[in-house]
């Protein structure tokens, strides 16, 4: 307790507590809520439900706010045009006082919310990777991700560039925001000057590391001249970028320096650009895998330093605090998962927090689909003037039955209003297919989810019944007011000849381990059940996902020695186990192509790295002792298997709300017992949510 008495009389976490003077304001806390672009920008009623949506994380308890990126002008954003060549779609940017008067609309309601939560707007210019036929670089160098080749800019052009970012930092002080942030990193327009291989000028921009680097000082000097010396300037450094030839530690370094000799009251550590090929923000990536790398940025400055990246309890960032990696803590998707994640840490209530499981299903591939950013398991995130759980006027009693995702969401959110509600499961324990996912390596954080869930089960009152077979008979004598059914799926058995050979088994016992697998196995279907059943089986050893040693291997970064980029001359080493597989789809289309957006990629990458066979366009026709017999192109092909593991989607199971609806008893289905397209936690618990929150 002394300790904590020091360190700003917190008994949970001294650390994450304790306020940090800067001089000309202080921050209540250690506690950021980092930059995450949602789509609400560019809506017509953006600015309320922006307003709606980062008050309710300031009431949390956030320290600072960052938002999504707002471009400088128009060539650094989003510009998609009709037929016609008219704008039809344009990223938010801010360059004018209208844009301003806007802003101030979300300012006001964070500061009215908690007087003593600061707000930041991010600065983020995106350069090569800018969608608009302007598009702007030091280099005409196009990203492998890009849609265009960039301009190159001249002298005119960067001054403009430069003059438009600090426009845009008056701006935004003009419109109440506690300070900006300025993105140099990712392989947006700052960072694109510090590399060589996107800077390939010779003039006073280029060449020499010397010169790379005065373009984004410049930016950050005439900022700092525009907004004067009360305001908060951020800058986020790529300190690990993770490109083959990318920058070196002795650049990062000299960059931190600099940075500060300039004017920025912090920097904050990034760790990638968008085009690298090693994961650092999805779930197989260890919790704080990258705060070692901030901890050398923060030696050799004498400013605050924010470190990022798989932060997602206040647990974790109190260690990274006290390991003094960082000096705050930047916690941008678990402030999606649950907006009073910081109260709740304060009240010593970190098993009742909705944790953020690093899926990036409803938030980055949302995002980078260019729809609303949501969260999986709060749907409620970017919705708060749409989804509230009210109160409700008229209680009745209800029968949940099925403990999976739409169950347990329907359950908790229709309890927290104060429905009477009774959840029924036939197994042992809630959670469903969640408890599926969690044996996946690399998926572990949905343990958490089923943590959160149990607590608020237990919270809210709701009276659970486990090991229960729910039929018509004892619906009815419960005398139930209406019935949720969310009794789920089962596996689609498709029409193969041989399909009840010995040798075929379900994905449900192949992750679970319960029948034993050969060294030789085809896997039928390539969705997101397939791809996980063929890591199981391939993975060999530790978790990289606890684990940082066995990461830092498999995905080839060195952070003992720091080469440049943190990867360049690494090579990947991949533990597989000792089984040839195959993994195969009806389907036309590249293997894993409906896997998300921007985490699909990684796995496609391991499964190839441990020699996993990836077959389209599969006719199967029948299975037998000599194996997996297929057509592949009209091309006759046996597989000399010794299993095969069905993962072909699900069926719905609805019979009994069909029985419910014969005897004229209320019901109703949801999640997978409606739709069983795939397995779909998301749109599940969505559902569900929206559901509950009506009854």
């Amino acid at each position: 307790m002394e300790a904590a008495t020091e360190l700003g009389g917190h008994a949970h976490y001294p650390r994450l507590f304790t306020p940090l003077d800067l001089g000309f304001t202080t921050l209540k806390n250690r506690s950021i809520m980092g930059s995450m672009h949602t789509g609400l920008e560019e809506m017509p009623d953006g600015f309320d439900r922006m307003a709606a949506f980062y008050a309710e994380r300031a009431a949390g308890g956030i320290g600072m706010i960052i938002t999504g990126g707002i471009a400088p002008n128009e060539e650094g954003g989003i510009v998609v045009k009709d037929e016609q060549g008219n704008p039809a779609f344009s990223a938010s940017k801010l360059n004018n006082d209208q844009e301003a008067q806007g802003h101030r609309r979300v300012t006001d309601a964070v500061h009215k919310a908690a007087p003593d939560a600061k707000i930041c707007m991010q600065i983020l210019h995106m350069g090569p990777l800018a969608y608009n036929d302007q598009l702007v670089a030091p280099s005409a160098v196009r990203s492998r991700i890009a849609a265009y080749t960039p301009l190159e800019l001249d002298e005119a052009g960067i001054e403009k560039q430069i003059a438009d970012h600090a426009n845009c930092a008056k701006l935004a002080q003009r419109a109440g925001y506690d300070g900006v942030e300025i993105i140099g990193s990712a392989g947006y327009l700052l960072s694109t000057f510090l590399v060589e291989k996107t800077n390939q000028r010779t003039d006073q921009w280029g060449g020499s590391y010397t010169n790379r680097m005065r373009f984004p000082l410049e930016v950050v000097r005439r900022v700092r001249e525009a907004v004067g010396d009360d305001f908060i300037v951020i800058f986020r450094i790529a300190a690990m970028d993770m490109l083959q030839g990318g920058m070196s530690w002795d650049e990062v370094a000299e960059l931190a320096r600099e940075l500060e000799s300039a004017g920025v009251t912090m920097i904050s550590t990034h760790f990638t650009w968008h085009e690298s090929q090693v994961p650092t923000i999805a779930t197989m990536v260890p919790r704080a895998a990258f705060t070692g790398v901030t901890h050398r940025v923060r030696n050799e400055v004498s400013i605050p330093v924010i470190t990022s990246n798989r932060i997602n309890t206040p647990e974790v960032a109190e260690s990274v605090l006290a390991q003094e990696d960082a000096d705050l803590v930047s916690m941008a998707r678990p402030m999606l998962a649950d907006s009073q994640f910081m109260r709740k840490a304060d009240a010593g209530a970190a098993d009742e927090i909705n944790t953020c499981i690093a899926c990036n299903q409803a938030c980055l591939d949302h995002t980078f689909n260019f729809k609303t950013t949501s969260c999986l398991v709060n749907p409620r995130a970017c919705h708060e003037t749409l989804l509230n759980y009210n109160p409700t006027d008229n209680p009745k009693s209800v029968a949940v039955v099925g403990a999976g995702p739409a169950g347990l969401a329907y359950a908790t959110v229709a309890a927290e209003r104060g429905h009477r509600v009774t959840l029924f499961d036939a197994s042992g324990e809630v959670g469903g297919q969640f408890n599926l996912a969690k044996q996946v390596p690399g998926k572990e954080e949905f343990h958490e989810t089923i943590r959160y869930y149990k607590k608020q089960l237990e919270k809210l009152g709701v009276d659970v019944r486990l090991n229960t077979r729910v039929d018509v008979d004892t619906i009815a004598a419960g005398n139930f007011d209406h019935t949720m059914v969310a009794t789920g799926i089962i596996p689609r058995q498709p029409d193969i000849p041989g399909i009840d050979h010995p040798m075929v088994m379900g994905y449900i016992d192949a992750i679970n381990g319960t029948r034993p697998i050969g060294k030789k196995v085809a896997v039928i279907g390539a969705g997101g059940i397939g791809f996980d059943v063929t890591d199981t089986i391939t993975h060999e050893g530790p978790s990289a996902a606890l684990d940082i040693d066995v990461f830092a291997k498999e995905w080839g970064v060195d952070f003992e020695n720091h080469p440049r980029g943190g990867v360049t001359g690494v090579e990947p080493v991949v533990a597989k186990a000792d089984r040839e597989v195959w993994l195969m789809q009806r389907k036309e289309t590249k293997v894993g192509r409906g896997l998300g957006k921007t985490t699909g990629w990684t796995h496609r990458l391991t499964l190839g790295r441990r020699g996993v066979n990836m077959l389209n366009s599969v006719e199967y026709v029948g299975i037998d002792d000599a194996g997996l017999h297929l057509l592949i192109g009209n091309q006759p092909r046996t597989l000399d298997v010794d299993t095969v593991i069905i993962c072909a989607g699900q069926e719905p199971l609805r019979a009994l709300h069909d029985e419910l609806q014969a005897r004229d008893i209320s019901s109703e289905l949801v999640g997978g017992a409606e739709e069983a397209l795939e397995l779909d936690a998301k749109e599940a618990i969505n559902q569900a949510s929206w559901r509950a929150a009506m009854i």
